[in-house]
């Protein structure tokens, strides 16, 4: 039952945006209150839908006004719940989808500036359609929208050779939680001016500021693309073959994943398009990518020499290069659905944490070992991306064994693999940010200056508490 005062909120938000464009309706709610994999489930008092920067802007002056928390959501695709409202049913869900506007592009100066509702994918059709590439490359990149893609910080599999968001970002517009509007839309590549105030909102999943457009690198396309699925025994023998591929091919080695026999058995038995080029099973197999600034045939030979000088030295097994480009996208989409073709197999329990990349061969050792002992039977599915050392450790049920009670061992694992990790000098989250679900987690590996610091900022920017309250801190 809503009170008197929210219904004056709902009012004025439904004068910013348009009675159409407040949700309120429980059915219209769902697809915004209710986590993509299931895992969080809240109530909204309303989602408001702005067109601009400016009802953005509107709508924060309302929350500030009346102490209304506002969860801003983009593509509803995170993985730790920093985007889903909690179960109070006071949140206003301020969803980013309408802003999806391409502002400019300037393949003279290799930039974009995109709303931050622009789905990914379409800033990836943009760039080609300019002849130029937008590097950010995930699993939900579909559906996933460019600021939240900002505000986590997105990694995926093109970091190796551009980096995560962070560094694919020249310049932010963001609204503050007071509702002022900050125009940091400059594509300057050399700005020493004192903070780099755009990088506190890379990252920050929305508790410092609503990020609305960003000014993003663009690069040169490749001339050439070779697609390489190599098999090797060990995933001590794939950190080999990253150090030949590497010293090979150079910035022309764009991409590196490493991925387990299960994994792949798992793709064949759930993905209909998934085909492993390979005849026969191996214990290990890394998908590498090769680009050239040149031609086809230069990256083809990256590829070749890498891989030949690998099998001399008996560190893969078997190969295969991609035929086609077709062939080359899909073994790219059986990647992307790895995540994916876990769910028919029932409970599962997943990290994202990054190691030294010399250290991955020894964190999957252990902690494969540590799992194993603790629950017989359970079936590690690590994979990722080898060549940053970040590791998805996800853990599927053992067979036949029931889905509640595993994923009620969920704290016990976790512990086990994160104490490894932080043991090696790692990260307990190497991409997908802290959101709700990893935030008693950081206390217990950020150092006490650190969580007070992060808190001293969020005073500064946000000091009503109104903005994603209750994520990261």
């Amino acid at each position: 039952m809503r009170s008197q005062a929210q219904d004056t909120v709902l009012e004025r938000l439904a004068g910013i945006v348009g009675a159409a464009n407040l949700l309120t309706a429980e059915a219209d709610l769902q697809p915004y209150v209710t986590e993509w994999r299931g895992y969080y489930r809240g109530r909204a008092l309303a989602v408001a839908k702005p067109r601009s920067a400016a009802e953005v802007a509107a709508i924060l002056r309302v929350a500030n006004e009346t102490g209304t928390p506002i969860v801003p959501q983009g593509g509803n695709t995170g993985l730790v719940g920093g985007q889903t409202p909690d179960e109070s049913g006071r949140e206003v869900v301020l969803s980013l989808e309408r802003l999806d506007r391409i502002r400019a592009i300037d393949p003279s100066g290799a930039t974009i500036v995109a709303e931050a509702g622009v789905i990914l994918e379409r800033l990836h059709e943009a760039a080609a359609e300019a002849g130029m590439l937008f590097p950010l490359s995930l699993g939900a990149q579909g559906s996933c929208r460019i600021g939240g893609n900002i505000s986590t910080n997105a990694g995926g599999t093109a970091v190796l050779a551009y980096g995560n968001t962070r560094n694919l970002v020249l310049g932010l517009e963001v609204v503050l939680p007071t509702g002022e509007i900050w125009d940091g839309l400059r594509s300057l590549l050399k700005d020493n001016t004192g903070y780099d105030l755009k990088q506190l909102f890379i990252g920050a999943e929305g508790t410092l500021g609503i990020v609305t457009a960003a000014v993003l690198k663009l690069f040169p396309k490749p001339r050439g693309v070779a697609v390489a699925f190599a098999a090797v025994p060990t995933p001590q023998a794939a950190l080999a073959l990253f150090r030949i591929a590497r010293g090979r091919a150079g910035a022309g080695l764009t991409a590196f994943e490493l991925m387990p026999r299960v994994a792949i058995e798992m793709a064949l038995r759930h993905l209909p398009e998934a085909v492993c080029p390979l005849p026969n099973w191996h214990a290990w197999f890394v998908l590498l990518e090769f680009s050239s600034a040149t031609s086809e045939e230069d990256a083809q030979e990256m590829a070749e020499a890498a891989l030949a000088e690998a099998y001399s030295a008996a560190i893969v097994t078997d190969a295969a290069l991609a035929s086609s480009s077709q062939q080359g996208r899909a073994l790219w989409r059986m990647r992307h659905s790895l995540s994916e073709a876990q769910k028919p197999e029932g409970a599962s329990i997943k990290h994202d944490v990054s190691v030294p990349v010399e250290r991955v061969p020894e964190f999957l050792d252990r902690a494969m070992a540590a799992v194993a002992s603790a629950v017989p039977g359970i079936r590690p599915v690590p994979f990722g991306h080898l060549g940053d050392g970040n590791i998805h450790f996800n853990l599927s049920q053992p067979v036949g064994a029931d889905p509640d009670a595993f994923l009620a061992r969920a704290p016990e694992i976790h512990a086990i693999v994160h104490g490894i990790v932080v043991e090696m000098g790692g990260s307990v989250s190497a991409e997908h940010g802290i959101g709700r679900y990893k935030r008693e987690l950081l206390k217990t590996v950020k150092s006490g200056i650190e969580l007070d610091l992060m808190r001293r900022i969020k005073k500064a920017f946000d000091p009503n508490g109104i903005l994603n309250p209750g994520r990261v801190l």
